[in-house]
């Protein structure tokens, strides 16, 4: 973690109050006055400020079944953020594990551990997201291979990684992915001539949506674990 992290996570300061601090010589890693606000720390070591030890707060992990036209952004855009729904204090300090479009409902996990978001977003980690998906068309025949091997997007060099399809209907079906493309989904049913109309994302790893529109919950012990490698 980054040293100006760790103090605002330690302390009430604001980001720029942490980096000022860490100027002027306040902030003793090991023994050592540390001035560099990107030098990285861990929890491990001893780390005082104005000669008080700091203990980072817990982390925090957070379930939450985004409504459609909100936005995954700790601020308000052209839509609303979804961080209104959010009833905590230091919302600043969370960012969110995989964004989702606007348009596009259910499941977002929300942190301010970064090392722990890391295993859900990062391709190589193959975090499978399960997205139900409506089309404006009826699916055709094949498709699924077509996804099982991976499909060419517009504008990529490499193949999609092989994805699963599950057919509820003839215009629903069931998406699961391991990575997190810009608009993946979306692109995906463009490539084999169909259009997205409905996007509901309601399963992340072994996560799964259990909450209504707009709602949240802390995830459980087992649940974070889920995500927390070596």
């Amino acid at each position: 973690m980054r040293l100006d992290r760790f103090v605002c996570k330690s302390t009430e300061l604001t980001k720029s109050e942490a980096i000022e601090c860490i100027h002027s010589g306040e902030v003793v890693v090991n023994g050592v006055s540390v001035c560099d606000e990107a030098t990285q720390v861990h929890e491990n070591n001893d780390i005082t400020w104005k000669g008080s030890l700091l203990k980072p707060r817990p982390f925090r992990h957070i379930l939450m079944n985004k409504p459609s036209g909100t936005v995954c952004s700790n601020v308000d855009e052209v839509y609303p953020s979804l961080f209104n729904h959010l009833a905590i204090e230091r919302k600043s300090e969370l960012h969110i594990a995989g964004r989702l479009d606007a348009d596009t409902t259910g499941l977002v996990l929300i942190t301010d551990d970064g090392r722990w978001s890391f295993n859900i977003t990062h391709p190589d980690k193959k975090c499978s997201k399960v997205y139900r998906v409506g089309l404006s068309r009826a699916l055709r025949e094949g498709v699924a291979d077509e996804f099982a091997t991976g499909i060419q997007l517009q504008g990529e060099q490499n193949l999609t990684h092989p994805a699963e399809l599950e057919v509820i209907t003839s215009k629903e079906v069931l998406l699961t992915i391991t990575e997190g493309k810009f608009h993946q989904v979306k692109r995906m049913f463009a490539a084999v001539g169909n259009r997205v109309v409905s996007l509901h994302r309601e399963k992340i790893g072994e996560v799964t949506l259990d909450v209504r529109s707009g709602e949240w919950r802390y995830l459980s012990p087992s649940e974070v674990q889920f995500f927390t490698t070596e």
